[in-house]
């Protein structure tokens, strides 16, 4: 039966069976980040198989209700997670009970979107380094506050890199969103935020808040002028947010490897890579090997920055 649920996946889509649709399930609502860009694969895979591919949107639990069907769902290849590393290798830390493992029910297929992070602050705070922000925040502890769109969010816990790193005390300010967030951080009722850089650039753009630092291992071309945190100093603060897809973890790996192919082709493209980067985010086809050698040491690294921050969601 594997088998020949492989021979017909891989001849369907060889020979572009137009009846044939692939559901790539969205944990999160419409119109958020991670939406646009499965929104925008989907169309790009669709034109370039002859299959249909449709994004499915199923929010709740932090992403883990729409995560948790495609872990029960058929190993096909027709049924397919937008995964990101809050739900694969924070979420394990942050939730005591999961009704499925993130790692061990679902297989990781290709990633091929990674949104990098920076620190934006409010204008109020006379720190315009990273260098000045660590100096401000020993000589007066907690008197830095660092807002975030929820706890155990990257958001949060990028704040709490930055303190482990750092070796200071930023106070957690919690928000429902990252649109409330902001909103506090541009009126200087909080100091700082940690967010995508596509989320900062509008309101550094008109002024509104200052950028620190990006926190990627190499300047954003985004914001080519704003050095990174290892450039000022600080080591170990790297935070951003990659989107991939996953699928059921018994499906053959002739068909993972066909889906990360046919993904990696469409990501070649200099017109879907312009698409991706016209959204703030930095194409990329990282298949399945490297892509689970990568979460698994993400999920390492990002175990004792839960732990030090406390945050839990159950």
């Amino acid at each position: 039966m594997r088998l020949a649920v492989v021979a017909f996946f891989l001849f369907g889509f060889a020979a572009g069976a137009a009846q044939a649709q692939t559901r790539l399930v969205v944990p999160y609502t419409p119109g958020a980040a991670n939406d646009t860009l499965a929104r925008l694969l989907a169309q790009r895979l669709s034109a370039a198989s002859g299959q249909t591919f449709l994004v499915e949107n199923r929010p709740g639990a932090g992403g883990h209700l729409g995560a948790e069907l495609v872990a029960r769902a058929e190993p096909d290849g027709r049924t397919l997670l937008v995964s990101t590393n809050g739900l694969i290798a924070i979420g394990p830390h942050l939730y005591r009970k999961l009704p499925y493992d993130p790692q061990k029910d679902l297989a990781p297929v290709v990633r091929f979107a990674n949104v990098p992070y920076a620190l934006g602050a409010s204008p109020a705070l006379p720190a315009k380094s990273v260098g000045e922000l660590l100096a401000l925040a020993r000589k007066q502890p907690e008197s830095v506050y660092y807002a975030s769109s929820g706890n155990g969010s990257v958001p949060h816990l990028c704040g709490e890199l930055i303190n482990l790193n750092g070796r200071v005390k930023m106070v957690h300010v919690p928000y429902k969103g990252g649109a409330q967030a902001m909103s506090d951080v541009v009126s200087g009722t909080v100091q700082l935020y940690c967010g995508s850089i596509p989320s900062l650039l509008g309101f550094t753009q008109s002024g509104k808040i200052r950028i620190l630092g990006v926190t990627s291992a190499q300047r954003s071309p985004l914001l080519p002028d704003v050095p990174t945190f290892q450039e000022q100093g600080l080591t170990g603060v790297e935070v951003d947010s990659w989107v991939g897809l996953h699928a059921p973890a018994a499906t053959p790996r002739p068909i993972i490897d066909r889906i990360a192919a046919e993904v990696a082709k469409v990501m070649a493209s200099d017109e879907v890579r312009q698409a991706f980067l016209s959204q703030g985010a930095e194409p990329e086809a990282i298949g399945p090997q490297d892509f689970a050698k990568a979460t698994r040491e993400e999920t390492v690294r990002w175990a004792p920055v839960v732990k030090a921050s406390g945050a839990t969601l159950d």
